[in-house]
């Protein structure tokens, strides 16, 4: 199974390869680990499939997350691997490592990953490790290289930055009237990266997650 071929049966269910690596003894993979790969949503178009999906429909708590770990096991299971996810804890598995380890995700200037197509509206939903070797294609540069950080001035109350996250500015400001733009369209300061802009998240998932994350 090469990587073009598992590209094609992550499309299917609606993911895509976020990156890979070859880990080392180091990261934490799962003993016999040949080849880890992180999956997130497929862009464009990921919402209106996840909204038909039946975890969407019944009314339990955590539709994404349940969706996240039926989808991903049955790919692993199909690849003859074993399914991770960074939820479910603790303990967690080093997701934020990992991704960084692909090559394709960097940390960003307001701190949070960017990554090299989706920007900094990067969601992880599950790995997959495969017991076999597979060659992966090699990383474009980090975009903040080229980049003049519009995220970096974007937030209206500077709750995010290379320093760390003011979590009650942010909260705070998401409760008052001022902070509805955020709640319905998406973090401002996710929306400002130029590759973000470009990733295909729809607002109505940026909202869908603003609601979960400030609940």
């Amino acid at each position: 199974m090469d990587y073009a071929q598992i590209s094609e049966m992550a499309a299917a269910s609606g993911l895509a390869i976020f990156g890979g690596f070859h880990p080392l003894a180091s990261d934490g993979c799962p003993e016999g680990t040949a080849t880890m790969l992180l999956l997130s949503p497929a862009e464009p178009g990921f919402w209106p499939r996840m909204m038909a999906e039946p975890e969407m429909q019944d009314g339990h708590p955590d539709p994404v997350d349940r969706w996240s770990a039926r989808v991903v096991s049955g790919l692993a299971e199909a690849l003859q691997g074993a399914a991770l996810f960074p939820f479910g804890g603790p303990p967690y598995q080093p997701f934020i490592a990992w991704a960084m380890r692909t090559g394709r995700a960097w940390p960003s200037p307001v701190g949070m990953l960017i990554h090299d197509r989706d920007g900094l509206m990067i969601s992880i939903r599950g790995a997959v490790a495969l017991p076999y070797p597979v060659d992966l294609p090699g990383s474009g540069p980090r975009p903040c290289d080229a980049c003049d950080a519009p995220c970096a001035t974007a937030c209206p109350v500077n709750a995010l930055g290379p320093d760390g996250y003011d979590v009650a500015a942010c909260h705070g400001f998401l409760d008052s009237a001022a902070g509805g733009d955020c709640m319905t369209m998406g973090c401002a300061a996710r929306r400002a990266c130029p590759v973000s802009a470009a990733s295909g998240r729809s607002p109505e998932q940026s909202a869908y997650h603003m609601r979960q994350f400030h609940k």
